[in-house]
């Protein structure tokens, strides 16, 4: 029953994650300032949040696994921002997406768990499936900017291994000190960039502080108890399916043939890799009980 609440707090947080697009684009800030303010608001969500609902003594993770953690996922979100301005914004989620891989090489490495069949085949599936998904609109791009991508991918893979190593404590913890990071990074930025401080705008990162990285954070820590680090990001790849929908939703603008294809695929993937999961689970209970 755990997991299935794991696979779902992930799935949600990936349905949340997958508005970031939108509201970006109703901010006419420095994406920096965007990263900053949001994780700002996000911090101190966390850390209300944090502050009524410790009912229980939990175990402190270890001061490498949180700190790596919490650095791994702000550079994830800092790198992923800056490399959506210097390449195609297509470029940047394909390569950034390559994040699943990481995560079963880096959870097989560092907390032991290893991927099983399904996730490898899963992990083809979806690598294909975005490969497809993003066929129309991968351009040339920036060097430095799908490097950074992919960079990225790297460290947000590595990120949800450090919050796997700390499933008995709170890996949550990790992603709202990340967010603190991210805000302190950016806040430089604001005495050579002057953000617009509209309502529209305010608006904007609100929604996205608190509900789009700062309640999916909550979310994903929760999901990561319960769940592998490989199937909780194979379930986060929801995520850039979800991005053309809330598209067509407000611009009517219809997503390819091809981009369909691949979602499907994407989809079907970590669909069946969690049917596989919880059967597999299943049967174990029934041996064991």
């Amino acid at each position: 029953m755990a997991s299935k609440h794991g696979q779902l707090a992930v799935f949600l947080c990936a349905v949340l994650w997958s508005t970031s697009g939108l509201f970006i684009k109703l901010l006419d800030w420095h994406p920096i300032l965007i990263a900053g303010a949001r994780s700002l608001v996000a911090g101190f969500f966390m850390l209300l949040l944090t502050r009524t609902r410790r009912t229980r003594q939990t175990k402190k993770p270890h001061p490498f696994v949180f700190w790596a953690g919490s650095v791994s996922y702000a550079a994830t979100m800092l790198l992923f921002v800056i490399a959506n301005k210097l390449t195609a914004s297509a470029n940047a989620i394909l390569l950034q997406y390559s994040a699943p891989v990481w995560a079963a090489l880096f959870g097989w490495a560092l907390a032991k768990e290893r991927p099983r069949r399904e996730h490898w085949l899963a992990l083809v599936v979806v690598m294909a499936g975005l490969v497809l998904f993003f066929r129309d609109g991968l351009t040339g791009g920036s060097l430095l900017g799908d490097l950074l991508a992919v960079i990225s991918g790297i460290l947000f893979g590595l990120n949800s291994v450090f919050m796997r190593m700390n499933k008995e404590g709170e890996p949550a913890d990790i992603m709202m000190v990340s967010h603190f990071l991210t805000a302190a990074f950016a806040l430089p930025f604001c005495f050579m960039y002057t953000p617009a401080l509209t309502l529209p705008n305010m608006a904007a990162v609100l929604f996205m502080g608190i509900f789009q990285i700062g309640f999916s954070s909550v979310l994903f820590g929760y999901g990561v108890k319960h769940i592998s680090a490989v199937q909780a990001m194979l379930t986060a790849m929801i995520e850039p399916v979800l991005n053309p929908v809330w598209v067509l939703l407000v611009t009517g603008e219809k997503p390819s043939l091809s981009a369909l294809a691949g979602g499907c695929l994407i989809i079907g993937a970590v669909v069946v890799s969690s049917v596989i999961i919880q059967k597999n689970q299943y049967e174990q209970k029934v041996r064991c009980g």
